[in-house]
């Protein structure tokens, strides 16, 4: 069957949801296709996050060891969070750098954003560079577990290259944040 190539879309016929737990929900929906056919989407919603490339005055980006149970490891990541319920994205970042690490920041830049699992999950991640930074006391959940620490941004780089660095958050926010630095410093 023909189909209009300039249309994609894909439209709900049905839905269900088969798990709804505290930050995610897991459906399925029945969608007609292009071609006329139906077919069966799986899919993960989210709340959303935000990750946060925190630049100290030497340079140095403030980076997190956090063991994620998921894949049994520990990760070096940077720190990240999901947005509350009508919460502006840029006070996730805020209050997710300060709950993490005790730091606050004066200068804050949106570097963009990403869509990590678009063939599973809604999940959208705003990224944002933070300077200005001014140490305190992290305000860490009771079930969160971390080592903070800093690197210089070509560390940062090597880590990545190494293999050492597999968070494609971190990654992606990473590499937009040393773009930038090069661009506008």
């Amino acid at each position: 069957m023909q189909y209009d190539a300039e249309d994609l879309t894909e439209h709900c016929l049905s839905s269900e949801t088969l798990v709804s737990g505290n930050m995610l929900t897991i459906k399925r929906d029945l969608v007609s296709l292009p071609n006329g056919r139906t077919s069966h989407r799986e899919y993960v919603i989210h709340p959303g996050a935000v990750v946060v490339v925190p630049i100290l005055t030497n340079g140095h980006v403030v980076l997190e060891k956090q063991y994620r149970y998921a894949l049994h490891q520990t990760f070096i990541e940077l720190p990240a969070g999901k947005i509350d319920a009508n919460e502006d994205v840029l006070l996730t970042g805020q209050r997710e750098l300060q709950e993490e690490t005790g730091y606050t920041a004066t200068e804050w830049v949106k570097l963009g954003l990403q869509h990590p699992c678009i063939g599973y999950s809604d999940e959208i991640i705003h990224i944002y560079l933070a300077r200005g930074l001014c140490a305190g006391m992290h305000q860490r959940d009771e079930d969160e577990m971390l080592q903070v620490f800093d690197l210089s941004l070509p560390m940062c780089i090597d880590k990545i290259q190494s293999g050492e660095i597999t968070d494609g958050k971190t990654i992606n926010a990473l590499f937009l944040a040393e773009k930038y630095l090069a661009q506008y410093g």
